[in-house]
C-alpha cells in the first residue's frame, strides 16, 4: 500500500467515547481526508463534531452536498443521510433506504470511498451494535485498501468488529487505544 489518502471510520454503539480517542489521537499534520459514519440519533452530528472538535488537533465539521473532501479534515456523515463520495472527490448525500437498519450506513460509505480512493483508503470499524461496515470493509481490502478493526475483546458493543472480522478480516485488529499511532505511522510512511 502507498501513502493513503483518505481515512473511513465507522461506529456505532459505544462510538462516541472511541471517536474521541481515535479522533484526539490523530496528528495535526495529517494531511489525509477523514470521513466518519457513526450511527447516532437525530440532530447529535452537530453536537459530535462539537464533542470531537474539543479533543481534535483536526478540524471537525459535517459533510455537505457537493462539498469537497477536504484533507486533513474530519468530515462526518449528516444525520438521516447516507453519505457517498463521488469521483472527482466530492460529498453526496442520499435518503435511499436504510442499509443495517441504518442511515447513514457505514457500507455505503465505505462502499462509495473504496471506488473513488481504492489502495489509497484505510477504513477503520470501532464498536458497534451490528454488522454495518463488514460489507463496506471487504470492498476495501478487495481493491487494495487496508482495513484496520478495534479488537472486539475492548469494544463497548463487539458485535460490529467481530462482524467486520468474520466478514473481511483485518490487516491490523488492535485495541482502541493503538488505533490513532497506527493510523499516524501508515499515513507518515
Amino acid at each position: 500500500m502507498n501513502v493513503p489518502a483518505a481515512i473511513a471510520i465507522g461506529c456505532s454503539a459505544g462510538g462516541v467515547d472511541a471517536l474521541k480517542a481515535v479522533i484526539g489521537g490523530l496528528q495535526a499534520t495529517l494531511r489525509q481526508t477523514v470521513v466518519v459514519c457513526c450511527h447516532s440519533s437525530s440532530d447529535t452530528v452537530g453536537l459530535l463534531c462539537e464533542v470531537l472538535g474539543r479533543t481534535s488537533k483536526l478540524p471537525v465539521i459535517e459533510a455537505a452536498e457537493r462539498h469537497q473532501a477536504q484533507p486533513g479534515v474530519v468530515q462526518l456523515a449528516p444525520t438521516g443521510y447516507h453519505l457517498l463520495v463521488e469521483n472527482d472527490h466530492h460529498f453526496s448525500l442520499s435518503i435511499d433506504s436504510r442499509v443495517n437498519h441504518s442511515r447513514p450506513s457505514i457500507d455505503v460509505l465505505f462502499m462509495s470511498a473504496a471506488d473513488v480512493w481504492r489502495s489509497a483508503l484505510i477504513g477503520v470499524v470501532l464498536t458497534g451494535g451490528n454488522n454495518d461496515g463488514a460489507a463496506g470493509l471487504r470492498r476495501i481490502r478487495q481493491l487494495g485498501g487496508l482495513a484496520i478493526v478495534q479488537s472486539p475483546h475492548g469494544a463497548v458493543a463487539a458485535t460490529m468488529p467481530q462482524a467486520a472480522l468474520d466478514l473481511a478480516g483485518a490487516d491490523h485488529c488492535v485495541p482502541l487505544d493503538d488505533i490513532a499511532p497506527l493510523i499516524n505511522r501508515l499515513c507518515m510512511a
